[in-house]
């Protein structure tokens, strides 16, 4: 299994963290199981670009990217060569580090 490490972020996961992934599901939904509170307003339908993360290593195992996700990714804040969203970016065979931006395009978060 892949192994999956979440660079610091002052407020989602101060310390980082690191976890076995699972393939074929998306880094969303395994951050969320991990605890790491990520926005997904659309409740990841691929509507928006709240789970914006950048894929520091590994990003060539992640599954193709789609072009409404490349296009969405247009809006995103810190945009990176580097950068998926969550909601889209399935778990491969390669370990990955994954860093979560520190603004998104949200001006207020839902609790």
């Amino acid at each position: 299994m892949p192994k999956i490490t979440v660079l610091p972020h002052p407020e989602l996961c101060p310390k980082g963290l690191e976890f076995e992934g699972k393939v074929g599901e998306n880094i969303c939904k395994q951050l969320l199981s991990h605890n790491v509170e990520i926005e997904h307003a659309c409740d990841m339908a691929c509507a928006c670009t709240t789970c914006h993360i950048i894929v520091r290593n590994g990003f060539n195992s992640l599954n193709e990217i789609n072009e409404l996700e490349e296009d969405l990714l247009d809006r995103a804040w810190g945009l990176s060569s580097l950068s998926r969203l969550s909601c889209q970016a399935k778990v491969g065979s390669e370990d990955l580090v994954v860093e979560i931006p520190k603004y998104t395009i949200n001006h207020a978060k839902e609790n």
